[in-house]
């Protein structure tokens, strides 16, 4: 079963990163793509409440179902991804629904991937701020994390609803969900 292994950091410029990540010897394999992504849970939240999470994602014309497991927090966060793509998205939420699954939290952003063979960084611009993720064998994110200038100190191991819902408490927000109209509401 495929692991999932990865870190997030916070970027406080993204035309640094992107000339970072060039000179790590990167190249930028899909372009600044809109994501819009659903959670699902079932009434009194049973996955969450596992740590688990099952999303259908929309990243440009794609669809993509995922289901990830409780993660394992250490440096990096480590957890059992299984993912699939999904030809109708308004069909599978329809499938979802029908099977008592209900979307509980939205988000969206605007990413980038790059690679250089052996893992991932990807690029995303939230409602919240900018965050990178780097995913790949827990050697190769310390060593590419420290090319990039990322200290370990700088690791972020939570998801975006955790990011969200920090951010929400810190500043007192009324949003109910992590989309950009949702945001300049608030």
């Amino acid at each position: 079963m495929p692991n999932e292994i990865e870190i997030k950091f916070r970027i406080e410029n993204l035309r640094d990163l992107n000339r970072r990540l060039r000179a790590a010897g990167f190249r930028r394999i899909t372009p600044r793509t809109h994501e819009m992504n659903a959670l699902y849970d079932l009434p009194g939240q049973p996955l969450r409440k596992r740590g688990e999470l099952l999303r259908l994602r929309q990243y440009g014309k794609e669809w993509f179902l995922t289901h990830k497991s409780k993660g394992v927090e250490g440096r990096h966060k480590m957890r059992l991804e299984l993912e699939t793509g999904v030809t109708d998205g308004e069909m599978m939420h329809a499938i979802l629904c029908a099977l008592g699954y209900q979307p509980t939290f939205r988000y969206e952003k605007f990413r980038a991937e790059w690679s250089d063979g052996r893992g991932h960084v990807v690029v995303d611009e939230t409602p919240i701020g900018n965050f990178g993720e780097i995913e790949g064998a827990s050697r190769w994110i310390d060593q590419t994390a420290k090319k990039l200038g990322i200290r370990p100190e700088n690791y972020i191991t939570d998801t975006y609803a955790g990011l969200f819902f920090a951010w929400k408490r810190r500043t007192r927000s009324a949003a109910k969900e992590m989309t950009f109209g949702a945001i300049r509401k608030s």
